[in-house]
């Protein structure tokens, strides 16, 4: 099997002092009912802009307006085979009023939550729950 090099982009995508996270459904052969940062993997040809706006269409049928690159991480999966590199772009929603729809093969629920809240959905050592409370810190000093 031959070792593949991927990219998945997410979005801190904030609102009223809250970030937006979706749980990804139980029907996922990957990490099901997981709670994440919406997003996904970029496609060959692609930018990485183009794709997270791309993947919100699909998955949540929302349009968005993202902004600056503010944290990264990488990891392993598929026995080794594919390393991943995930990068987190802070975004707004378009329209702000909008409803949210979700795609049941990619996530069965959704939250809006507040930084004093990411411990109840994510451990300490969570790379993506560190990627969230590093946006929330960013956010924060920016004021």
């Amino acid at each position: 099997m031959s070792k593949l090099q991927i990219i998945t982009a997410c979005i801190f995508l904030h609102k009223d002092g809250k970030v937006f996270i979706g749980r990804r459904s139980k029907t996922k052969s990957f990490l099901p009912g997981k709670w994440e940062l919406p997003g996904g993997h970029i496609e060959f040809g692609e930018t990485v802009e183009e794709g997270l706006r791309r993947e919100l269409r699909e998955e949540l049928n929302m349009e968005i307006i993202v902004g600056n690159i503010y944290s990264e991480f990488t990891y392993v999966m598929n026995e080794g085979n594919d390393h991943v590199i995930e990068v987190l772009y802070f975004a707004t929603m378009k329209n702000p009023k909008q409803k949210i729809f979700l795609n049941e093969e990619s996530h069965d629920e959704y939250a809006w939550l507040s930084e004093n809240e990411v411990d109840t959905y994510f451990d300490k050592d969570d790379d993506e729950g560190n990627a969230i409370r590093k946006g929330f810190q960013i956010l924060n000093v920016k004021g």
